[in-house]
């Protein structure tokens, strides 16, 4: 839960305001008789006592990243690792559990890292799954043919009013059309890319800003992404609070949020500037297969990336009619089916279906 600076964390803190509509719930509970747990897993350490007590306390697991390898990689030492992928994939892959983790310095960008999930473990032991999109539900059945399995949309909830005097000055100087980058930056948000791309487009269009606004996760990259940070019309801040968050939001004109390779994750980030009315540029493939052709551009991952983007932000900085009605259709698009009242009763029917036939309270 927040403070901790997490999607998850944001996701989880609003999911329980919903909840707290139709249920009593605790967060975080001691022992003590519960009628059914909700845990929230993703890829990160962070989530370490989370996902031990999902096991220890079968319940309801929201699978916020359907990879879980480099959790793993974090767990433990090298034998809690091998045995973990062992269990997994087989006595016939200890030798690659072997290489992978010492090869673990590059899991970030390395595309065979993403090939594992390691998920038997957790889709055996749980009561129900929930996912967020068509990816991580294959994901987990190719781990576990008999898992329940519920694909429920990532909730919106809609943010405070931002005072637009505040919005209006804090972009004053960063020119007619800007971009945003935003979340933890690693290598699998593309942001060298992005960062190249840009570099790119500046050149045509003089006037384009791109915000990047995050922490930086591995030092590889931010060694590699300081000349371009340094670029003209490249603006940098680090991580922001929740409320200065909305205020960026709000200040650019469309969002920047591809991801390859894929954890088989729904952006938090991607649905909350949809739910804005902003045009987000997402990558193409399962994980964002439910959002509409007429609400969100897609580029596709490989050797044409850098240029589909380039030619989609071009169409962005210099088209503003096609940038306001792609904005329109997110936001009538997450409004319809992201709503965090629909989620909630969605989860709260998961959970109360599960194995007990009424709802006191839940932990999560």
């Amino acid at each position: 839960m927040p403070p901790a600076r997490t999607g998850v964390a944001d996701y989880s803190e609003a999911l329980v305001r919903a909840l707290r509509k139709h249920a009593q719930i605790q967060v975080n509970p001691g022992s003590g008789p519960v009628d059914a747990e909700i845990y929230q897993i993703g890829n990160n350490p962070l989530h370490r006592e989370a996902y031990r007590r999902a096991l220890a306390e079968p319940g309801v697991v929201v699978l916020h990243d359907a990879v879980l390898q480099h959790f793993h990689l974090g767990l433990g030492g090298e034998e809690d690792y091998v045995s973990e992928f062992v269990y997994n994939y087989g006595e016939w892959n200890r030798g690659l559990a072997h290489d992978l983790w010492r090869g673990r310095a590059r899991s970030g960008q390395d595309e065979i890292y993403f090939r594992y999930p390691m998920l038997r473990r957790i889709a055996e032991r749980s009561r129900a799954i929930v996912v967020h999109n068509p990816a991580a539900a294959r994901l987990v059945h190719e781990h576990c043919e008999s898992a329940r399995v519920e694909e429920i949309p990532h909730l919106f909830e809609p943010p405070a009013p931002v005072d637009p005097v505040t919005v209006i000055e804090r972009r004053a100087d960063w020119g007619r059309f800007v971009f945003g980058l935003f979340g933890h930056l690693r290598e699998s948000k593309r942001v060298m890319t992005v960062l190249a791309a840009f570099g790119d487009l500046r050149r045509i269009v003089a006037d384009a800003s791109l915000l990047v606004a995050g922490d930086f996760v591995s030092e590889d990259l931010t060694r590699a992404a300081a000349p371009l940070l340094s670029a003209p019309g490249v603006i940098r801040v680090p991580y922001v609070p929740e409320q200065d968050f909305w205020v960026y939001a709000h200040a650019v004109d469309a969002c920047v949020n591809l991801r390859y390779p894929s954890a088989g994750e729904t952006s938090g980030i991607a649905i909350r500037l949809m739910g804005l009315g902003k045009p987000v540029i997402v990558t193409a493939g399962e994980e964002t297969s439910r959002f509409p052709e007429t609400a969100c551009f897609r580029v596709d991952p490989g050797v044409a990336e850098r240029e589909m983007l380039l030619a989609t932000m071009l169409l962005l900085a210099e088209g503003g009619a096609v940038a306001r009605r792609i904005g329109r259709e997110a936001a009538a698009f997450v409004r319809e089916r992201h709503d965090p009242d629909a989620v909630a009763r969605r989860i709260l029917a998961v959970a109360s279906s599960d194995h007990t036939p009424r709802m006191r309270h839940l932990s999560t």
